[in-house]
This record gives C-alpha cells, structure tokens and sequence, in this order.
C-alpha cells in the first residue's frame, strides 16, 4: 500500500473519530433521573431531575411533553407539568431542574409505561413505592420502559439480577458508548502489539480496571470528589498521552502498569461523577460496584480481541510500527487532543 493511501486512511479515521466525538459527552451515562410514583390508587407522580441548562438547550421553544409518552394500558396521558430550578450548590455543580409530572390514573388501570425522548444518554428510571422500596430500570433516550404495575407490590431485588443487570451496564459502558475508553485501551494494545507480550498488555488493563473500581467506590462512599471541569480534561490527556508515547517509544518501560494504574484512578473520578448522582442499589453496593466494573473489563477485552483479530497477522510484520502503530496513535493522539481543548472550552 502506498504512502499517500496510508495518509489518506488517517485522515479519514481522524476526521470520523472528531465527527463522532462532537457527539460525545464525557460519559455516556447521562445526569438524568427519573422517577414513578403512584401517591394514591388514583393519582401517578413521575419526577424527571436532570441538568437545567442542558435541558434548556434542548426544549427551546418546545413542550417538554413533546418527547415525553405516559401511557396507561397503552392509552396516552397528558400530564400536569410543574418545573422547580435548583441553584448550584457550589462552582462545580450546575443548576439542577426537577420536573414533576402528575396525572390520573384511569379505573381499573394496571400498567404504566414511560418513553422519554429528550436525552441521547442512558438514564435511571426508578419506580418508588409507597413503603420505599424501589425497582430500577436502565433506559435510552426514546426507548419504552418496561411496564410498571400500577397495584404491584415489590420485593427487594435480587443480587442475581442486580449482578447481572451492572454487568450489562459496565460492558456498554465500554462498548458501544465509551469512546474514549475504547481509544485508551487500544493505546495500550498498539504498544504492546508486536512483541506479542499479552500478558503485559492484560496486566495493563486490569491495573485500569482495579484503579477505576476504587476510585469509584471512594467516590460513591463520598470519601473522594474531583470537579469534572478538572478531572475530564486530563482524562483526554491520558489518552494523548498514551499515544503519543507509542510513537516515540519502540518498547514498554517497567513503569507503565504504575502509570496505567494511575490513570485508571482519574478515569473511575470521571465516572464516578456521574454514577454517583444515579447511585447503586440500597443494600447490593458491593454487588452491584464488583459487576459494573467486571462488565468494564469484560468490554476492554473484548476492544483488545477485536484488535488482535484486525492487526493479528500483520504484528510480525516489519512494517508493523511504521504503518499501524504510528498512524493509529497519532489518530489518537489527535482525537484526544481535540477533547482536552473542547472540554476545557477551547
């Protein structure tokens, strides 16, 4: 393959990962929370908190109805809408909005479903019960709850579907949704690539996978904090950091687990920045902190697997350094670079 085609390809794949980072907020779990109430036999309660300014941008000159479908056995309610705005409580918060949307629940009614149109993030929808006890579900923006019993009565959630149900959150956490962890990880892969030391490279992302786990849960325990305006910025260097070593390094230093580990440590604060405002379930904590971070790793494997599959044949090769791994880290390199400016609102 020519030199000029070699170029062309990465301008292209960086041109592609810029397009699609434009869309790419620092994680993919969104601020939104929803939750179902029902007060009385005849009355439903749904309060929607999520950030004010972002949700301000977004409904304009719009009902908030407009993208927001209560249905009642499959007939469509409108709701009563009420809007209370929270201040920031310091300079590292936003203002918070809480929508309260209050309705009648039809005789004789058994199931509400809920689809909520204006967020592209993943959100909690919680269905609390008089007594407290509360069941979640995890949902996309314009994606239909499943239904929620009007008369039902909870039992509390097992820890076979709390495991199962975080695994599944940590795994899309990786893939499809979190870019900037998938292009860390592949930093990692495209260094370690040749000499065929998997080992080392396995050894790297769980040392990620460790640090991500405890930082965040200091974070959800509230012993650690870290504003997002510092903490998602040098996460995008992390990455550039990584890739740019690639490109001047022909070998792995002894230090780079350590190095790795650390980052990972920064990478679980951003995170835990969102999570923590979503919380995990009462009394599953560890349960539930163990399997979203064993989906974590089982996402980077398999981002790693599907590296090793695309590049196996060619690892060997004598223009391995030259035409992979230099062109894909100085993509990434680039991508990452673009996300420290945009995130500090260069």
């Amino acid at each position: 393959m020519s030199k000029h085609l070699w170029s062309l390809g990465i301008v292209m794949v960086v041109i592609a990962l810029m397009c699609g980072s434009a869309m790419l907020g620092a994680h993919e779990i969104g601020t939104t929370r929803v939750t179902v109430r029902f007060p009385s036999d005849d009355t439903f309660r749904i309060e929607v908190t999520t950030d004010a300014q972002a949700l301000l941008e977004k409904v304009g000159e719009h009902s908030f109805l407009d993208w927001v479908v209560i249905k009642l056995d499959g007939h469509v309610i409108t709701p009563s809408v009420q809007t209370v705005v929270a201040p920031p409580v310091d300079e590292a918060s936003s203002a918070i909005a809480t929508v309260t949307l209050i309705g009648q629940v039809p005789p004789g009614a058994r199931q509400l479903t809920w689809n909520y149109g204006w967020t592209f993030s993943m959100y909690s929808l919680a269905f609390e019960q008089r007594d407290g006890r509360s069941r979640t579900q995890w949902l996309e923006g314009g994606e239909d709850s499943a239904p929620i019993q009007v008369t039902a009565t909870l039992e509390a959630a097992s820890r076979a579907s709390v495991v199962w149900q975080y695994l599944g959150l940590g795994f899309t956490h990786i893939i499809p949704k979190g870019l900037d962890h998938i292009l860390f990880v592949l930093g990692l892969f495209l260094l370690s690539g040749r000499s065929g030391r998997q080992g080392t490279l396995v050894w790297q992302v769980s040392a990620f996978t460790l640090a991500h786990t405890l930082t965040l849960g200091l974070a959800m325990n509230g012993i650690v904090a870290a504003r997002p305006s510092i903490v998602e910025p040098l996460i995008a260097l992390s990455i550039a950091y990584v890739a740019v070593e690639n490109v001047f390094s022909m070998r792995l230093r002894p230090w780079r687990v350590a190095l790795v580990f650390a980052f990972g440590l920064l990478h679980g604060l951003g995170f835990a920045g969102v999570l923590g405002e979503l919380g995990l379930p009462p009394g599953q904590f560890i349960p539930a902190l163990l399997a979203f971070n064993l989906g974590v790793e089982g996402g980077q494997l398999t981002v790693i697997a599907a590296a090793a599959l695309a590049v196996g044949w060619w690892r060997t090769a004598p223009f391995y350094r030259q035409r992979i791994v230099v062109p894909a880290s100085l993509a990434i390199a680039c991508v990452a670079i673009y996300w420290t400016a945009q995130r500090i609102g260069i």
